[in-house]
């Protein structure tokens, strides 16, 4: 069973702590015990190592950068003032993600169908276990570094595949804690995407902008990180008929293994034992029941994003422990079959409906 994981910081962390994803998790602790990183961000919890045991084929690594107002302290480097800078950050991001797959033959930037059968190849039945490849797909998240609607084309094919509107609000979007509806520029921009035929990510979308985006675009739409809000209050969540709507359009919700978005009230330093896979398996079947299926759930982990090892489920160390989710359904009554398709065909499937 291959696991698809649709959201990770990988160039985040790398430009922002030095964090090589080249190593396992844990020697990046090793590496991080007098640094600031794991008082700022948690223990690590990304590694080719560690991606490679767990079964994760595939990975959306993002491009994140935060505007100004949102900047944490002084090793928050990733930010920016002006359209500019985002777009300058995002850029080096990008980079630094085709830099990662030139250095490393287990790395590959996946920009096409083609690319996506090639990494799958490498776990098939029979292929050299040595020879197994990530396929990294570049999510931008929040549409800030486009610098106009038009531009969205140069991002396009330098292999960026999956646009966010909205991480706080942006020139595009209203976003999370910050509500509002798509602007004349985000409805430009979904025109854009459309002929591109790019998908779009709708977490962090505020609620009009989310609904309008269903009405205007008619791509393929998902949420690459987002709980149910009944589980914990809040518009960073998706709202039952936030989840119904995104499923009526055969888009796909990754759930979030994180603390905060499982339990409310829970925060950094509450003991990790009151949350664990089987509410991760709670919060995915509760979509389902929303949904009627288990067609439209992922997984959508956001490790390294803000939180780390400290406040994931008390059975997930890194990244390698998702693989601990599919018999936590399966203890639910979920089949092979849909189990399969939660940890990462419902990923596959969206891919192969997407990818050029």
């Amino acid at each position: 069973m291959l696991i698809v994981d649709a959201h990770e910081d990988i160039a985040y962390n790398a430009l922002t702590f030095g964090r090589d994803v080249r190593r396992s998790a844990h020697e990046t602790r090793r590496l991080e015990v007098h640094s600031d990183a794991p008082r700022v961000c948690g223990p690590c919890m990304l590694g080719l190592p560690d991606w490679l045991a767990g079964g994760i084929a595939v990975v959306f690594g993002t491009l994140f950068v935060a505007p100004e107002r949102k900047r944490e302290g002084l090793w928050d480097i990733q930010t920016y003032r002006t359209p500019q800078e985002a777009h300058q950050r995002a850029s080096a991001q990008l980079d630094y993600y085709h830099r990662l797959a030139d250095d490393s033959p287990a790395i590959r930037i996946v920009q096409s169908r083609a690319d996506l059968e090639a990494v799958l190849a490498t776990w098939a039945e029979g292929a050299d276990p040595e020879k197994r490849q990530v396929g990294i797909v570049v999510l931008m998240e929040g549409a800030d570094p486009i610098l106009e609607p038009k531009e969205a084309e140069a991002w396009f094919e330098r292999g960026v595949r999956i646009f966010g509107l909205a991480w706080a609000a942006t020139r595009y979007a209203g976003g999370t804690g910050e509500s509002g509806p798509l602007t004349h520029e985000g409805r430009e921009l979904l025109d854009v995407l459309a002929d591109l035929g790019a998908i779009v990510d709708l977490s962090h979308a505020a609620e009009k902008s989310f609904f309008e985006t269903l009405d205007r675009f008619e791509g393929i739409v998902v949420a690459t990180h987002s709980n149910p809000r009944a589980f914990v209050p809040g518009d960073r969540q998706l709202s039952d008929a936030m989840i119904v709507r995104l499923a009526e359009r055969e888009g796909v919700i990754g759930i979030l293994p994180f603390n905060r978005m499982l339990r409310t009230g829970w925060k950094r330093g509450d003991n990790r034992a009151e949350v664990t896979v089987h509410d991760v398996a709670a919060a995915i079947d509760y979509v389902c029941q929303r949904v009627g299926d288990a067609r439209h759930v992922g997984l959508g982990s956001d490790f390294d994003g803000g939180f780390g090892a400290d406040q994931a489920p008390v059975e997930i160390d890194t990244v390698a422990d998702l693989a601990k989710i599919g018999p936590a359904l399966g203890e639910m009554g979920y089949s092979d079959a849909d189990v399969a398709a939660i940890m990462g065909e419902n990923w596959l499937h969206i891919l192969r409906a997407g990818l050029p």
